[in-house]
Order: structure tokens, then sequence, then C-alpha cells
């Protein structure tokens, strides 16, 4: 999304400062003073007098989605309005008005004095305007256009017939089925016929209970299958290309209209192409990124889509210990929709005999370096019990980060958990092991997937785990910066 601010003084910059991932900024300044301070922030300047339509168009105007124009002279209001209108005539325009315009009267002069159709979509007056009141109205005009733009995408897809795949990580979890659950509801309203795929197994007991309760039908396929051949086009949600979805190969990423996430940016997003991308690292969970399209297209979420979306948010953010802005705009739209009895039941399930074994190999197995705890559990079948595991670990007295790591079917699954300040687990992953496999996360939550390839080459399984212990773990420690 393209957004050009047309000045550079303290309300320009509130606005830029607002504004989150996936937006390419622009401020239009011609004080050379002000030029360099906003540059030595960081900030992209074109140099110029925004009144002149040239000044707009080195700045881009015509890919602009939003323009913002916060200057108080009146006379530069009313030419930078037509400027911007005989260049562009579709993007959103917020407006800053000083106290003494009456905003109607004002618009309506312009209209009829221009040769071209002004259409200003957000005022911000400065009777009630604080820049807190500027911050709100700039997000919730991005939070719209990001919502015609998922409109345009999926009707789009609607005109040429084909069928939507909303595909999510492998191993899904709740965040990553309740915003496929949302995109799938948005998709049908919309009237579009959708499947919900995935490529691994659901056996945390959570997320099976989960599943079951608030009847998320989606269909578990592998690489090259029917189900994913049909799809005209696919949907990426709370994952990206081959970083945590393996089920689709070099043709079906030609497929990828719209990818919706919140994990760090992905490499291989390169390969898509065109599609809708909304991928916003600093939210805490996809599924409030959801709510916030669920309210831009008026939706009001039945009590299964607002419990899926609610835990969704309550499971990425740990407990809600970690939420961004995203989640706390979220949360008071979901809550009259929420069903408290479906959340204690998916909180409070049954746990399986094999969690338990795992859990009880991961303390027994436990070494630990300094502050650091690694832990091989050996052969499994349930890859979510690593992460139940890591859990657990992490909140031991003296431990600060944990890796625990097994073998299930012909793939070393990894999950980590650090509460350190100083590490970014996710980037630690990547480093350690995305040149063999795939490694990435969060600040505090990571893991990683790495084929056994060479490994299995080792004459029997203690070889194998025991080759396997000591690359995982050498591999972890010099990705922290300790001596294995």
């Amino acid at each position: 999304m393209k957004v050009i601010v047309l000045g550079g003084g303290s309300l320009g910059r509130t606005v830029a400062e607002a504004l989150s991932e996936n937006t390419d900024v622009v401020i239009v300044e011609k004080n050379e003073e002000m030029i360099t301070t906003l540059r030595d922030s960081g900030f992209k300047v074109v140099v110029g007098d925004f009144r002149y339509s040239a000044t707009l168009i080195k700045a881009g105007i015509e890919e602009a989605d939003i323009v913002v124009l916060t200057s108080s002279n009146p006379e530069t209001i009313k030419i930078t309005l037509q400027a911007i209108r005989r260049n562009n005539k579709t993007a959103s325009i917020l407006l800053y008005l000083p106290r003494e315009i009456e905003p109607d009267e004002f618009l309506r002069k312009i209209d009829e004095e221009s040769d071209v159709e002004i259409k200003v979509d957000v005022i911000v007056h400065e009777k009630e305007a604080t820049r807190k009141e500027l911050s709100r109205s700039i997000k919730q005009l991005v939070a719209t256009q990001r919502s015609k733009e998922l409109l345009k995408k999926l009707e789009s897809i609607k005109v040429s017939g084909k069928t939507l795949g909303i595909v999510m990580h492998d191993n899904p979890d709740p965040d990553s089925m309740a915003s496929a659950f949302a995109l799938q509801e948005i998709a049908e309203r919309v009237g579009l016929k959708t499947l919900v795929l995935y490529g691994g197994e659901i056996t945390h007991h959570q997320n099976l209970a989960f599943s079951n309760l608030l009847g998320i039908e989606a269909k578990r396929v592998s690489r090259q299958s029917f189900e994913i051949k049909r799809c005209g086009a696919i949907a990426l949600v709370d994952c990206q290309p081959n970083g945590n979805v393996t089920i689709l190969d070099e043709s079906d990423l030609k497929r990828v209209v719209i990818v919706i996430d919140h994990h760090q940016i992905n490499k291989n997003l390169e390969k898509i192409g065109s599609a809708y991308v909304d991928v916003r690292p600093n939210a805490g969970s996809t599924s409030g990124i959801m709510v916030e399209y669920l309210r831009g297209f008026k939706i009001e979420p039945n009590e299964n889509l607002a419990t899926a979306l609610f835990y969704g948010m309550y499971i990425d953010t740990k407990r809600f210990s970690r939420f961004t802005e995203v989640e706390i705009k979220a949360l008071p739209y979901l809550v009259n929709y929420v069903n408290r009895e479906l959340l204690e039941k998916i909180e409070n399930p049954d746990v399986s005999l094999e969690s338990a074994e795992i859990m009880a190999k991961a303390i027994t197995n436990r070494k630990h370096y300094k502050n650091v705890v690694i832990s091989n559990v050996g052969f499994v079948s349930k890859r979510d019990a690593l992460a139940e595991a890591a859990d657990f670990l992490i909140r031991l007295e003296g431990v600060s980060t944990v890796l625990v790591f097994g073998v299930v079917d012909d793939q070393i699954e990894m999950s980590a958990r650090t509460r350190d300040v100083r590490v970014n687990i996710g980037k630690i992953m990547n480093e350690a092991f995305g040149d063999l496999g795939s490694g990435g996360g969060h600040s505090t939550m990571g893991g990683a997937r790495v084929p056994l390839g060479i490994f299995k080459l080792a004459k029997d399984r203690n070889s194998l785990l025991r080759l396997i212990e000591e690359a995982i773990t050498e591999r972890f420690l010099q990705a922290l910066g300790m001596s294995p």
C-alpha cells in the first residue's frame, strides 16, 4: 500500500510514524532543514512543492492508495486537492483543516471552482483534532483501504469462476485455523467457492478440541494433490511460501493471490508476483488481523467464528501477555459474540497418553548449557507435543531459552522458546536451520524443520539420534553466540 504524506511537519511526521508494515510511506517536503531531519529518522522524502503536479508525480501520486494533506493554508489546500485529483481520481484523501474553516462549505466551493471532482474521504478538523486523533484517523483509513483491496482481489477471483483454496501452515494451530475460518467467511459472502487445506497433522490436544468443537472443516492434502490443483486461486493464511507450508510446488505458487500473515517476511514471498499481501510481523496474531477485515466488511461473526478468533489471539499472544494494538482493537469487536463455555472446553481437553510421554521425555532428556535447555525427545508422531514440552520447560527456574526437538516421519522437527529480551528466537531458528530446511517464528517463539537427509545413513536409531543431537545442539548454540 502506498501512502503519500504532503508536509513533513509535526502532523505529517505523526501520520508517518502511525503507519505499520506493508505501507510504502513517502513524505513530500520543501524545507531543507526538515528534509534532513526526516531522512535522518529513516523516512523516505521527496523534495519539492506539493502544490504542483510535477512534484506529486515524482512522489508517485498515480500509484498512491492514500494521500494525507497536512497544510493549514486554505489556498494551498485548494490548489493541492485539485492537483491530486487531476493525477489520481481514486486514492483516499485525508485532509486536515484549521479551526477557522467550516469543512462542508469549504469543500463545496472548491468543487464548484474545480475542473475535476474533489472527493475527500476523511476530514480531521482542528476543533476536535489532536495528534492522537490524527493517528487514529490515518490508521482507520489504512484499514479501510486494505479491506477495499482485499475485496477487489476476491471479486476478481469470483469473475474468473475459480475456487479459492485457503492454505494453512502444515500443522495448523488455533491462530491459523481461526484465520482461515474468517477468510472463508469473507470469501463466501462475496460469493466464492472455497476449500480450506493443510498438509500436516492436527495433533495437539487443544488444537484437536478447537477444531472439533468449533466445526472447522479443513482437508488434509499432499503435494500435487487433486484438491490443490482444482483451486484456480490460492490464499495463504498464517504462513508464507516454503516457510511453514510444504504442500505447494512452484506451479502452485503462481496461483497464490492472497497472503495474510503476522510472521517475519520469508524471502520466498518474492515468488508469488502480484498477490495481495498483508504481512505484519509486529502484529501479535493473524486472527487479530482478520478481525480488522471482518470490521471492514461489516461482518458480525457468529459465536463459533468469534470464539475461534478470540482463542487464536489468546494462544499466539501467550494468553495476551504480548498483545499488540491489532488485538486491542479486535477484542471489543469480538467480546459479545464469544462462547465462554466453548473456550473452557477447548482450554481443558483430555491429554493423550503420547503427549504425556513426550513431556516426560523432554524433562528427563533435557541438557543445560548455562541458562539454555536443549531436549531430544527421539522418535514421535505428534509434532505439536514438542511445542507443549517447550512451553513447559521455559517455565523452569533459571531457564531463559529452550529448544525441544524430535524425529517425525522423515523430518527433524524443532520448537523453541525464550524469555531473554536480547534474543529473537525466530531469527535464531532461521539463522541456525534455515539453510538446511526452514526456520523462523517470532521474538519469543520459533520453530524449524529439517529433512533427515544424510542422517538416514546412521546404522541404527540410537546412532541417528546421537548424530542429530550433536548437529542440532552445535548449530543452535552457535546461533545464540555460545560455545557448543
